[in-house]
C-alpha cells in the first residue's frame, strides 16, 4: 500500500462494485486485506486500538453511514480511569476547547477529543462516558439557552445526559459526534411539553408571571 489516499481509493472502489448494506473492519479485513493491514500499522487510538475513524471520516458520505464499529449486544461495561487519563493528557493543553473554540483548528481539535472519548465509552468504558457527559452538558446547556429549537428542553436538563449517553452508544461516522447529538435533541424536543417559569416575561418584556399572577391573585380578591 503506497499511501493512505490509496487505501481510501481501493476501499471506495470495492465498496461500489459489492455494494454492501452494513461493512465493519471484518468486511474490509475479507474484501480488501491490503487496506485493512495498512491502517493496522499506521493508524492507532490514544489507547492502542485501530484508528478507523480516520478512513471512514474519508469516504463518501454513502457509506460513511453503512459503517458499524461494533456488535453492541456483546459490550461489556467496565471501569477503566486510565484510558480516559491517556486521552486528557495528550490534549491537556486544549481542553478549554469543550468550552469555547477560538478557530476552525480548536474546533477540530474538540472534535478528536470528543470522539476519542466516544471510542472508549463505546467499549463500555464507563469512565469514559461520564467525562463526557460532564464536559458535553455545558455545551448542551448553552445549547438550550440560546436556541429556539431546543429551548423546550428548558426544565428538563436533568434527562439530557441520558441523550448524551445514548448518543455515545450509538454514534457511527455521520459528521461530528456534537452535531449528532444536537440534531437528536432537536427531534426529541418536539414532543416536550414546555415548562414555564415564574420568572418568564410577559406583555412584551413588561412584566414577569410572577407579576402577573400576583397581579390576577389581587384582582380576584378585589373583584
Amino acid at each position: 500500500m503506497k499511501s493512505f489516499n490509496n487505501a481510501v481509493k481501493i476501499l471506495t472502489q470495492k465498496l461500489k462494485q459489492e455494494n454492501p448494506e452494513k461493512f465493519s473492519s471484518s468486511w474490509i479485513l475479507k474484501n480488501t486485506q491490503p487496506v485493512y493491514h495498512y491502517i493496522r500499522l499506521n493508524f492507532k487510538t490514544e489507547n492502542g486500538d485501530i484508528d478507523w475513524d480516520v478512513l471512514t471520516q474519508s469516504l463518501p458520505k454513502t457509506f460513511q453511514k453503512r459503517w458499524i464499529r461494533y456488535k453492541r449486544k456483546n459490550v461489556k461495561q467496565y471501569e477503566r480511569q486510565s484510558e480516559v487519563d491517556i486521552i486528557l493528557d495528550k490534549y491537556k493543553n486544549k481542553l478549554y476547547t469543550f468550552i469555547t473554540q477560538a478557530d476552525e483548528s480548536d474546533k477540530k481539535i474538540q472534535h478528536k477529543m470528543l470522539i476519542s472519548l466516544v471510542r472508549v465509552g463505546q467499549k463500555g468504558n464507563i469512565c469514559a462516558q461520564q467525562e463526557l457527559i460532564k464536559w458535553v452538558t455545558y455545551i448542551t446547556d448553552d445549547w438550550i439557552d440560546r436556541y429556539p429549537k431546543l429551548y423546550r428542553w428548558k426544565g428538563y436538563e436533568y434527562e439530557v445526559s441520558d441523550k448524551i449517553k445514548n448518543c455515545i452508544r450509538l454514534y457511527r461516522y455521520t459528521g461530528t459526534f456534537l452535531g449528532y447529538l444536537y440534531k437528536t435533541l432537536e427531534y426529541s424536543a418536539l414532543g416536550k411539553p414546555p415548562l414555564c417559569s415564574l420568572n418568564d416575561k410577559m406583555f412584551y418584556g413588561e412584566k414577569t408571571l410572577e407579576e402577573f399572577a400576583v397581579v390576577e391573585e389581587d384582582w380576584q380578591i378585589y373583584k
